[in-house]
């Protein structure tokens, strides 16, 4: 993954300066892809310009949304920074030099979403990424501005990748390291290419169907499950090939269990 592939995306923004002061660490660390998603005030520019100074440009080429749904439909790998934890939240929370590792070795886009200055994400917009972030900080006071939580996530990944890409051509920034190549994706030579959200959304209702009709949800457990494979699917950066063969597999057991039940002595 390189720079050009993260896309950080700010969840219910209300501060103009801060949003000025996030393009600002955005810039400073190479990484240009803003996306905004409902602000619960209005943005108001010369306000951002005035904290963004030399990187005003990053907000002018912002993208805006009406949810976070939206926002990350072209984007399989979501990453949701929180410092909180618990049973309705992510089981896998990793800090931001372990993402930065984990990134580096991946394809495809990827997205750092933040929550709004006071809340943080929500319930709702933790359950919509595939894995989970936190900046480790003292007990007494840990909550971070946002802007300062982007400015530590852009730095770890500026760090680490720098390791790797010292002054990078052209060609070498294309090309795909052979080894993350997948090798079910044989319609475009060794280019590795993830589903976007809504492709992976998809495979998620066909396998979840499929367990459905054999009574494996007969008590409960299928939103459950559903968030487990939409996580595990993103997070392994499934090709349009692989896609398509894990659905042709579970639409087999449909098929399959079909079969069976109008085989069994008084069904019909």
């Amino acid at each position: 993954m390189l720079f050009d592939d993260v896309v950080v995306i700010l969840c219910r923004p209300e501060d103009s300066g801060n949003v000025g002061a996030v393009c600002r660490a955005m810039k400073n660390m190479g990484f240009s892809s803003l996306r905004i998603v409902a602000p619960e005030a209005p943005l108001e520019e010369e306000k951002i310009q005035t904290r963004a100074i030399h990187a005003f440009d990053v907000y002018q080429g912002a993208r805006f949304f009406n949810s976070l749904v939206e926002a990350i439909q072209d984007i399989p790998l979501v990453i949701g920074t929180t410092r909180r934890r618990g049973k309705k939240r992510k089981d896998i929370s990793v800090t931001p030099e372990e993402l930065a590792l984990y990134l580096y070795e991946q394809r495809g886009p990827a997205a750092l979403v933040f929550g709004n200055e006071r809340t943080g994400l929500n319930q709702e917009e933790i359950a919509l990424c595939t894995l989970a972030s936190h900046i480790p900080s003292s007990e007494v006071f840990p909550s971070l501005n946002l802007s300062h939580a982007v400015q530590v996530y852009t730095y770890e990944l500026f760090k680490t990748w720098s390791k790797f890409l010292t002054a990078p051509s052209a060609s070498q920034q294309s090309e795909p390291r052979a080894s993350t190549v997948s090798p079910f994706d044989t319609s475009s030579g060794s280019q590795w290419v993830p589903v976007g959200r809504h492709d992976i959304d998809e495979t998620v209702q066909i396998m979840t169907d499929a367990l459905a009709s054999i009574g494996f949800y007969k008590q409960a457990g299928r939103p459950e499950q559903e968030r487990f494979f939409r996580d595990i699917l993103s997070r392994a950066g499934v090709t349009l090939q692989e896609k398509r063969y894990l659905e042709q597999i579970f639409r087999k057991i449909g098929r399959l269990e079909s079969k069976l039940s109008s085989a069994r002595p008084g069904e019909s």
